[in-house]
C-alpha cells in the first residue's frame, strides 16, 4: 500500500521557519522524484519544489526560491521541506507527491502518488 504522510505543519509567525517532513512507504522510494505542492483556499494547487530520485537536483518556483529548501534521505524514505522567511501568503495546505523517474517537474499531472496534506498558517 503506497503511502505519503506529511507532518510538521502548524502556525508560524511572519519571518519564521517551519520544517515539513514527508514519510514514504509501499514503493521503491529511491526510484521516485518527489514534489512539494500547496493549495490555499480558492486557489489552484501550486507546485513549489521538487527533487530528483537521487537528490542530485532540485528546482523551485519563483514564489519560494531562496526561502525554501527541499532535501531527502533515501535510507529513511523521507523528504524534507525547510521553509524560512515565511510570509502570510505561504499559508496553505502543503502536499508531497511522487512520480517514477530521475527528472524534475512542478506539474501536478506528472505525479502518481499524493499525501493527504498538512496545514501551514503564517500569521502574527
Amino acid at each position: 500500500q503506497v503511502q505519503l504522510v506529511e507532518s510538521g505543519g502548524g502556525l508560524a509567525q511572519p519571518g519564521g521557519s517551519l520544517r515539513l517532513s514527508c514519510t514514504a512507504s509501499g514503493f521503491t522510494f529511491g526510484d521516485y522524484a518527489i514534489g512539494w505542492f500547496r493549495q490555499a483556499p480558492g486557489k489552484e494547487r501550486e507546485g513549489i519544489a521538487c527533487i530528483t530520485s537521487t537528490g542530485s537536483k532540485t528546482y523551485y518556483s519563483d514564489s519560494v526560491e531562496g526561502r525554501f529548501t527541499t532535501s531527502r534521505d533515501n535510507v529513511k524514505n523521507m523528504v524534507y521541506l525547510q521553509m524560512d522567511s515565511l510570509k502570510p501568503e505561504d499559508s496553505a495546505v502543503y502536499y508531497c507527491a511522487a512520480f517514477w523517474g530521475e527528472r524534475l517537474s512542478l506539474y501536478t499531472g506528472s505525479y502518481e502518488y499524493w499525501g493527504q496534506g498538512t496545514q501551514v498558517t503564517v500569521s502574527s
